[in-house]
């Protein structure tokens, strides 16, 4: 079975700023996840070892480039770590919904290494927005690749 994260869910947010991770989700992050500022205003969530990769390749870019400095800078601010609860419970900490401008509907998807949380409507504008690009750039993919 593939070990990624698949598919499109649609949690709210409590009354105490928590998101029910997608049952799907929660054996991959039940250990610890990071929990950042990502593109396009959702925000990305991965597996503790998950992160751990991710960094450790930008650890080895160049310190003098300042387009790398800011892109730490921006990612590791923003970080939070955390340990979901029992019942599958992360806590959203306030930078980040107001980053992702999240509220209450949330979109959470799964990005093969990742999970990005997005605001629903966001998500969805954006979905809407990248349906032609999504089958142009099939035409890009290297042959025999999908």
């Amino acid at each position: 079975m593939f070990q990624g994260f698949l598919g499109t869910y649609t949690p709210r947010l409590d009354d105490k700023n928590r998101l029910v991770l997608p049952a799907r989700f929660r054996e991959q992050l039940a250990e610890g996840l990071v929990m950042t500022r990502g593109q396009e205003r959702c925000l990305c969530v991965w597996p503790v070892e998950g992160f751990r990769q991710a960094t450790r390749r930008l650890a080895e870019a160049p310190m003098t480039s300042r387009a790398v400095r800011d892109y730490q800078r921006v990612l590791f601010a923003g970080a939070h770590d955390e340990v979901p609860d029992k019942q599958g419970r992360v806590t959203v900490p306030q930078p980040l919904r107001e980053y992702a401008g999240l509220v209450r509907d949330c979109a959470v998807i799964g990005a093969d290494t990742r999970v990005e949380i997005w605001a629903a409507d966001a998500w969805a504008s954006y979905l809407s927005a990248q349906e032609d690009t999504f089958s142009a750039l099939s035409q890009e993919v290297p042959p025999g690749l999908l």
